[in-house]
């Protein structure tokens, strides 16, 4: 019988999981983004488990208090996709099927563009492949939407005026469409565990971001997911990240804010299952 995980480790760093569902279903791994943990994708994990899948969640690296490495150079994403590659050798399933959201989908990208051979289907949702959005950035608003980018480089301040004024991080978030419940773990999970400056550094990493990471075509069967009311990420960017997908790829578009699993969990489920299904066999 498979046992089920509780955390896995990587290079001296302990990540904390959440894996549910049937133990021999098929094996999804969900990856959240900013700033949340593990916890957001619950509404969403709970509806596959009842279609039968098994969904391994991890809190990744800076969220994990075990895996709070110092420095943004820690954060870089090679070293956000070496994580996702070790816990799906502790799975011992062999390839996954890949949900993630906001960074949780650019780290998908960018495995299931290094490693086709660990991923069956990929489905990310907001995020759209790198390559899309950095073309987005000069051919649409993106680049005024994504201004908080630029913020989040400067050391040490940001994080200390989110701490010393809550009010205007909540204000922020409810501009966005996030929940007043799921605001209220933002504080519990993030500014109030010590995960602010962590989480913070996988935006300040990103600088050292190579060209091949951005470009990279992926290879496997992908579903991307788009929602009309996302403050953060313009249209544009969906429509062009068709041409950095070589396998099957579908366009999904939902009506909701950028927090769509807690938001549209079961339209989201069924896309997923979708693509799960559509393969042969």
């Amino acid at each position: 019988m498979t046992t089920q995980l509780t955390t896995f480790t990587r290079a001296g760093l302990e990540f904390d999981v959440v894996d549910s569902g049937p133990s021999d279903g098929p094996v999804i791994v969900a990856l959240h983004g900013f700033p949340q943990t593990a916890t957001s994708l619950q509404p969403l994990t709970a509806l596959l488990n009842a279609r039968g899948y098994r969904t391994v969640t991890p809190n990744q690296r800076g969220y994990s208090p075990g895996a709070r490495p110092a420095g943004r150079l820690a954060y870089r994403v090679p070293e956000l996709v070496d994580d996702v590659v070790a816990l799906i050798a502790d799975i011992d399933r062999g390839p996954v099927h890949l949900v993630g959201h906001d960074w949780g989908a650019m780290v998908a990208w960018s495995l299931a563009a290094a490693r086709p051979e660990l991923v069956r289907t990929l489905v990310t949702v907001s995020v759209p492949h790198p390559g899309a959005l950095a073309r987005s950035m000069v051919s649409s608003d993106q680049l005024l939407r994504s201004y908080y980018m630029a913020l989040f480089q400067l050391p040490v301040l940001p994080e200390r005026v989110l701490r010393a004024r809550p009010a205007r991080l909540d204000a922020a978030l409810a501009k966005t469409g996030m929940s007043a419940e799921a605001i209220a773990r933002v504080h519990s999970e993030i500014v109030d565990s010590g995960a602010l400056t962590s989480a913070l550094n996988w935006y300040r990493a990103l600088a050292f971001t190579t060209r091949r990471t951005v470009t990279k075509r992926v290879t496997v069967p992908v579903t991307h997911v788009w929602s009309t009311g996302d403050t953060a990420l313009n249209r544009r960017g969906a429509e062009l990240t068709g041409d950095y997908v070589t396998g099957d790829y579908r366009l999904a578009v939902l009506d909701g804010s950028h927090w769509l699993p807690e938001e549209r969990p079961d339209e989201l489920a069924t896309l997923i299952a979708d693509r799960v299904e559509s393969l042969p066999g």
